[in-house]
């Protein structure tokens, strides 16, 4: 499985194609708002990873998790999966993992609103239970946490 990750929509597109012929999994490492509404438009894609992880400013008074109501629809329409991706967030340091963790709490309300689909990446094997435990931890549903795996 490759990540496409670039902050260019034509590349973006050409390698979703390339991906596409070869019947893989098409998986967008997420960049800016505008890139992720374009990625969130394409029906090809699957997988839209790691909203969360980004380096934009927050204001005083609203978190930047990435996503907002209007992109979880336009994901729910498509049926585009939001990843989380745990590798990176665990590779964190504790002032910028405990940012992206608020971050994803945020991701996981707008996305249970929406019922937009959440998955654990890299699909690795992950215990029920543990999966389970992390949703739950983060204040999503179990509904949430039994479709992730």
């Amino acid at each position: 499985m490759k990540i496409i990750n670039t902050t260019d929509l034509n590349q973006a597109r050409k390698e979703i194609q390339e991906l596409k012929k070869q019947n893989k999994e098409i998986v967008i490492k997420a960049q800016d708002d505008k890139f992720n509404r374009k990625m969130l438009e394409n029906k090809d894609v699957n997988i839209l990873l790691s909203p969360e992880l980004h380096d934009r400013k927050e204001t005083l008074k609203q978190r930047d998790s990435g996503l907002n109501e209007f992109m979880c629809k336009l994901a729910k329409k498509n049926n585009i999966k939001i990843g989380i991706n745990i590798k990176e967030i665990q590779k964190l340091e504790k002032k910028q993992k405990s940012k992206v963790i608020a971050r994803i709490i945020q991701n996981i309300k707008l996305c249970n609103r929406t019922k937009t689909s959440i998955i654990l990446f890299p699909k690795t094997k992950h215990k029920k239970q543990d999966i389970l435990s992390f949703f739950l931890a983060l204040k999503g549903s179990t509904q949430q946490a039994k479709s992730a795996f």
